[in-house]
């Protein structure tokens, strides 16, 4: 069956999608004749999810990168016109229920939250502020995890990352302290040495905010603090990173 359905083209330079653009052009729509693929199927439907559908793509939790792994594949759901690989967020959904579970079963003050990325440090000091876990949102120093010898030695029973290229460190020192890992995953990340992945948008400013919202809210819930349908005191606003610009020199 064929009918006129209206393509919306995501603009990857937006920063809600990606620290850095993987599609060069602007967002436009336009009527196409295509297959009809927009179905929503039954595992889709909101009232199955943590949250509404919208929010997830308001978000761009779903939008992955041009490049795909052989770990990621499990979590992909299509690729869009401009060749950037979508996440399935029914899996991302079920992925923060499990990761949600786990992590509360932990001490609060034995749960560490690293992320080096610019639009990390606000979601993580804000995750940590709500559920008492342990920030470390600047650079991670070499040793944090592996050597009582410094002053910055911490010791942990879990790990969570949100980009293991970019905590690359944090992850190398978990492995060595035999610490669990618990890691958000884009579209071109592998799972070595990774113990629970989250698939999502690990770069976009948005994505980030809303996902570690959503984890802070559901580990509450699991820890019996909140009710089943409770809400954490902070907003998805709070956790999102504020972009701030340099102001610009007047030409004299």
């Amino acid at each position: 069956m064929k009918r006129q359905t209206t393509v919306i083209i995501i603009n990857s330079n937006d920063p809600t999608n990606q620290d850095e653009p993987t599609a060069p052009a602007e967002a436009s729509s336009t009527t196409v004749e295509e297959e009809d693929t927009t179905v929503v199927p039954q595992n889709e439907k909101n009232d199955s999810l943590l949250i509404s559908r919208d929010d997830y793509l308001s978000s761009g939790c779903h939008i992955g990168t041009k490049l795909k792994t052989t770990h990621s594949a499990q979590w992909i759901y299509r690729i869009t016109s401009y060749g950037l690989y979508v996440i399935d967020i029914v899996k991302t959904d079920e992925r923060i229920r499990i990761a949600a579970k786990f992590l509360a079963s932990f001490p609060a003050d034995r749960v560490m939250v690293c992320s080096v990325r610019r639009y990390g440090r606000t979601p993580v000091k804000a995750f940590c502020n709500i559920v008492g876990a342990k920030p470390f949102a600047d650079r991670f120093i070499p040793g944090t995890l592996t050597n009582p010898m410094i002053d910055q030695f911490h010791e942990t029973d879990v790990l969570v990352i949100l980009d293991p290229h970019a905590d690359k460190q944090a992850l190398a020192e978990a492995r060595l302290a035999r610490i669990p890992v618990v890691s958000f995953i884009d579209t071109d990340d592998y799972l070595n040495n990774i113990d629970l992945a989250i698939p999502v948008n690990n770069r976009g400013r948005k994505s980030l905010s809303r996902i570690l919202w959503l984890l802070a809210r559901q580990v509450m819930r699991e820890r019996g603090k909140i009710a089943p349908d409770g809400e954490i005191d902070l907003t998805v606003v709070d956790f999102e990173s504020k972009i701030t610009r340099a102001p610009v020199e007047q030409k004299r």
